[in-house]
Formats: structure tokens, C-alpha cells, sequence
């Protein structure tokens, strides 16, 4: 779903409709749908983004200490399916010629130097200059620190892209230290465009989530401090993560107005890539699947993992998908 496009699969099938009129309902492929809102003013440039690439992995669906299933891996004489989930993603990021790519984090399956460098060949051949990158818990579960890059600035046409690195070394959850949030804080002070923030995990919210230091996610001191600064700087217009492998998005009371989002993996179901288009007046975030023949083969397969339940987990509501975030840059 964009301003101008709808966009729906049947199983395999994929079904386009383009050329339309922003926030406008239509009868599309057998149900109405309406198109979102246009952001206002002049479309400056698209950024793309994936996530949770797991370069090397081998099997797919695996719970750490439990026998839930089903999983999935590549057959024999089969591509294996990073290999094939990420070709796709390369290509479909490449259909709207994005000014950035941001890939944010688990690069990798275990964490390997050579599990890296494999992510390198295949983003930095397609990429080059344009490519962004920052680690995720897989990359730093044994204690390398490749792509453990702080903190990232990005000046693109119409906003500033903040890629913060949240991995903590030999641990799943997430952090956020101080001179991360003050470089971030000063960053949105100075800037007169809006700011999208990105990172590899997800908040803590204090609506949704129990409280404890070893949450999933962000944990909940550090993302408190992190709503202190978005409160501070209604500039900053999203922060936008990966890590739960789901579509998701959440409001947070201490943090004004911004939106704080999650956008499923790359390696399976539904093989996800973000497209973001920035205009003078936001910014609106299009989900797309990696449309590729073989790689929706490949997605909709892994779509039963964790006993049947994992495809509405991971596909999320449209509105999680996607969506268009009003600016206050300049107000």
C-alpha cells in the first residue's frame, strides 16, 4: 500500500494496481482499500531497509530449548535461502533506485567474520556508497564487533537518518547508553528536517510490556531516556527497528507523537523490505514482500512455523505496514 499503488498477494500470486490517487478508497481485488494520505510537498528521495538478514543460517524456526515447530531449511541442491531471500531483497530495493539502504542488524546467523563479509559482497556489490549498516544481537553473541558502529549520521534530501547500534555483546536484548542519546539529542537540536531514527531492536513499552532488565528488547531505562529525547525534539518523527521478525506499530505517551516501528525479516515469511518515501511535509513507510518467484515460494513455506501461528504474528495489521508520519521540521 503507498499513495500511489496497492499491491496484493493470493498464496504465490502477486496482484498490482498503480497509477492511483493518494488517501482515496478503491474496490481492488475483491475488497476496498484506501490508499494513504500524502505526506505534503515535493517528493525528495526514497530510503530503503531490511533487517534480520542472517547471513549463514541453515535452519529456519528453531526455539532455543523447546521442540516447537515446524522448521524449514533448503533442500538438497537448493539455494540456500539467505542466499535466496537476500538476491531478492537486493532486487526488489532496487525498483525504486533509493538515495540510502539501511540494513539493521543480525547480518548474520552466528556471528562469524566470514558470515560478515558474505553480507558485505552481496549489499556493498549492489550498493556501494549507499549502503548503511549496523550490527544485531547475531552479530555480537560471541564477541565480534564488526559493524559495532555507535552511531551514524546520514544527511539525505528532506531529513536526517540517526542509526544507532543497540547490540550488546554476548547478549540477545538491547541498549541505549548516554552518549549515544545526547550525540542523538544534539543531533535533532541542530538539524531543521525531520529525523527517522533506526536501530536493531525494539522499544520497551510501558503500556504493552512487563518491566525487567532482561526484557527482549531495548531495555526499559534506556528506552525511557530514548522517549525523554523524542519528547524533547518533536523533529525526530520515528524510530524504526527490527530484531522481532513482525510488522508492528506503537505509540508511547512520553514520547509525543513519534511512532515507534518494527518491520519483519528478510529470511522468511513475509521476506520484507521498507521502502520510505520523504516529502517536504513526512515521510510515509511502504511495506513490500521480496516478490521475486522463488523467494515467495520460499516465504510462504515458513509462513506455518511455530505451530501455524507464525504468519499473522509476523504480517501485522496493514497499519503497522503501512503508513504516512507528518513532519513538525521547520514548525
Amino acid at each position: 500500500m503507498a499513495t500511489d499503488e496497492v499491491v496484493a498477494f493470493d498464496g504465490r500470486n502477486l496482484h498490482r494496481r498503480d497509477g492511483l490517487d493518494a488517501g482515496r478508497a478503491y474496490e481492488l481485488f475483491g475488497r476496498e482499500v484506501r490508499t494513504l494520505r500524502d505526506p505534503g510537498g515535493e517528493l525528495l528521495c526514497r530510503v530503503g531497509t531490511v533487517n534480520d538478514v542472517h547471513f549463514g543460517e541453515t535452519v529456519c524456526g528453531v526455539v532455543g530449548g523447546t521442540d516447537i515447530g515446524p522448521t524449514f531449511e533448503s533442500g538438497p541442491g537448493e539455494e540456500p535461502y539467505p542466499e535466496l531471500m537476500n538476491q531478492g531483497a537486493v532486487a526488489e530495493l532496487a525498483t525504486f533506485e533509493p538515495e540510502r539502504v539501511v540494513v539493521k542488524g543480525d547480518l548474520t546467523s552466528s556471528g562469524t567474520v566470514a558470515e560478515y563479509q558474505r553480507f558485505l559482497e552481496v549489499y556493498s556489490s549492489a550498493f556501494g556508497d549507499r549502503l548503511v549498516h549496523v550490527r544485531g544481537n547475531h552479530d555480537a553473541y560471541h564477541g565480534e564487533v564488526f559493524a559495532d558502529f555507535a552511531v551514524q549520521e546520514v544527511v539525505v534530501p528532506g531529513a536526517t537518518l540517526a542509526v544507532l547500534d543497540t547490540a550488546r555483546t554476548h547478549q540477545v536484548n538491547g541498549s541505549i547508553d548516554a552518549d549515544q542519546l545526547d550525540w542523538l539529542d544534539e543531533l535533532a537540536a541542530r538539524t531543521d528536517t525531520m529525523v527517522l531514527v533506526f536501530g536493531h531492536h525494539h522499544i520497551w513499552s510501558p503500556e504493552l510490556d512487563p518491566r525487567h532488565d532482561d526484557y527482549f528488547g531495548i531495555r526499559p531505562d534506556d528506552s525511557e531516556a530514548l522517549f525523554a529525547v523524542f519528547a524533547r525534539r518533536p523533529n525526530m518523527v520515528g524510530y524504526f527497528a527490527g530484531h522481532t521478525h513482525r510488522n508492528r506499530r506503537v505509540y508511547v505517551e512520553a514520547a509525543g507523537n513519534a511512532a515507534f516501528v518494527e518491520v519483519a525479516c528478510v529470511k522468511d515469511f513475509p521476506g520484507a523490505v521498507a521502502e520510505y518515501r520523504i516529502h517536504e511535509g513526512g515521510v510515509s513507510q511502504v511495506f513490500r514482500r521480496i516478490s521475486a518467484p522463488e523467494a515467495l515460494s520460499w516465504s510462504e513455506r515458513t509462513r506455518q512455523m511455530y505451530e501455524g501461528g507464525y504468519g499473522a504474528y509476523a504480517f501485522g495489521k496493514l497499519a503497522d505496514r503501512c503508513f504516512t508520519l507528518r513532519s513538525s521540521a521547520g514548525r
